[in-house]
C-alpha cells in the first residue's frame, strides 16, 4: 500500500523504510485491511475474520485497534490512510 509494508509471513512492518512495531492483534488487524485494499470492511468482518465468530468480547474491540493502528502507522508519519467509513467500517487506502 505504497509506502506501508506488511510482511505476514516475518509479521513486520514499515512505513517509508521505517520499521513500526506492531502487536500480533494490530498486524491480524492491517493484513486484513490490506488483503482488502481499498475496498470498506465492515466492523463485524474484522471481528470475525481477526478475533473469531466465537468472540464474546466487546465488539468495539475493532474500533480500539483501529484507533491503535492508527496512531503507529498514520499519525507518524502525517498521513490519512486508514479511514473510517461512517456507519460502513474501515478502508486501508494508499498514501491518503
Amino acid at each position: 500500500m505504497g509506502d506501508l509494508l506488511l510482511d505476514a509471513a516475518g509479521r513486520s512492518c514499515s512505513r517509508d523504510g521505517t520499521p513500526i512495531d506492531l502487536t500480533e492483534r494490530e498486524l491480524d488487524v492491517l493484513e486484513v485491511l490490506m488483503r482488502r485494499a481499498h475496498e470498506v470492511v465492515p466492523s463485524h468482518e474484522l471481528l470475525d475474520d481477526v478475533w473469531g465468530h466465537d468472540f464474546a468480547g466487546d465488539p468495539n474491540i475493532v474500533r480500539v485497534y483501529v484507533g491503535y493502528l492508527r496512531r503507529k502507522i498514520d499519525e507518524p508519519f502525517g498521513r490519512q490512510s486508514l479511514q473510517t467509513m461512517r456507519g460502513s467500517g474501515y478502508r486501508l487506502v494508499a498514501d491518503a
